[in-house]
């Protein structure tokens, strides 16, 4: 399989992804650290990559997304940002909202 089609099966296929360097439990980089704090803050399940094991992905992803950076969110298949954007929606109170409904549209699909 391509590995963008690999990409985009990966975001459409989980409500709530996040593309970053390590894993929830051991962030390898403060800004995927960070971003992994804030989705827990919302008590947001979510699915995760670890770009630093898959060199395809990290590799392709900037050029997928037309992002350059690591971590990237995406919420309902589409990228929401990086570290700075998903914590500015924090503080502002927008990225719960986007959060609860990615839940229950998962909560829905699967009942």
């Amino acid at each position: 399989m391509d590995v963008m089609e690999r990409i985009r099966q990966i975001i459409e296929g989980q409500p709530i992804v996040l593309f970053m360097k390590g894993t929830p439990q051991f962030p390898m980089c403060g800004f995927s650290g960070h971003v992994v704090q804030v989705l827990k803050a919302c008590g947001a399940e979510f699915a995760h990559v670890n770009v630093l094991e898959d060199q395809e992905i990290r590799a392709n992803l900037p050029r997928y997304a037309n992002w350059p950076t690591f971590p990237q969110l995406y919420v309902n298949g589409e990228l929401i940002g990086g570290c700075d954007i998903v914590v500015e929606l924090y503080q502002r109170g927008e990225l719960q909202p986007l959060l609860d409904a990615a839940g229950k549209k998962a909560e829905a699909a699967s009942s």
